[in-house]
């Protein structure tokens, strides 16, 4: 990619977590990528992220350019070239940015799906919902800032979910060509989280029951950051392998 570190301010970011049976999760992953469990659980979510003065590492901060923009996303493990390796996959992109949806896959990683952003907000409150060109809901959350993670999370403490989701920097996207993927490294200066209590929730990705049936897949938890000084860092694209057991970054 052209450009390989984008620089800039995460204004808002939330992540609204899914916990999933494990069997269930691995048939929508394409191999080899294989869940990363916690507590004997898939993790998958939605990140609903705020950028502000993104831009290059070397042009001041009134050059750089804001949007709104969310991934769905798969907490994965994978082998690549005889290391083995976790992050996250992600499915699917959207973004309210006409510049994100011409550039991703082409300036800088990823391939993004134009939509629009609707967002009410305050210091302790958000909704967000994200319409598909079609003019169908793809998100839609409502929630609130709250003391404590949401009642039957499978993460202890906010300082475990945390840690877990901190592991998870590494995304890789889906491209047009099957096998091929695009990768970005989050580098943020700190990770200050507060839990999110959750009134309600939709993601057309996560609330299908043809895809996830009927219990195999429940809310857990939604996070929310504010304010965050980061970097975006290109990773090489991944292929998979000739025998389809690992990822490498030989394309073949």
């Amino acid at each position: 990619m052209f450009l390989d570190t984008i620089h800039g301010i995460i204004d808002r970011r939330v992540l609204l977590n899914y916990r999933v049976d494990p069997a269930v999760l691995q048939r929508v992953l394409p191999l080899p990528f294989k869940p990363k469990l916690y507590d004997g659980y898939g993790v998958g979510g939605v990140c609903m992220i705020r950028f502000k003065h993104l831009r290059p590492r070397l042009l001041p901060s009134w050059s750089g350019l804001g949007s709104e923009n969310a991934a769905h996303r798969i907490a994965v493990e994978w082998d690549q070239d005889g290391e083995p390796r976790e992050g996250v996959f992600i499915p699917r992109r959207d973004t309210n940015s006409g510049f994100n949806k011409l550039m991703g896959g082409r300036v800088f990683p990823g391939i993004f799906q134009r939509s629009r952003f609707d967002v009410q907000e305050s210091d302790s409150s958000l909704s967000l919902r994200i319409v598909r060109a079609d003019g169908e809901t793809e998100i839609s959350f409502k929630g609130c800032t709250a003391t404590d993670l949401t009642p039957g999370s499978i993460f202890p403490s906010l300082e475990a979910a945390v840690g877990f989701f901190s592991l998870g920097a590494t995304g890789y996207s889906a491209t047009k060509d099957a096998g091929h993927y695009h990768g970005m490294d989050l580098h943020a200066v700190d990770w200050t989280v507060c839990p999110l209590s959750i009134e309600s929730a939709q993601s057309v990705f996560f609330d299908d029951r043809h895809r996830f049936p009927a219990g195999s897949v429940e809310l857990d938890c939604a996070l929310l950051m504010r304010g965050i000084q980061h970097e975006w860092r290109s990773r090489p694209d991944l292929y998979l392998s000739p025998s389809g057991a690992s990822l490498t970054i030989q394309s073949s």
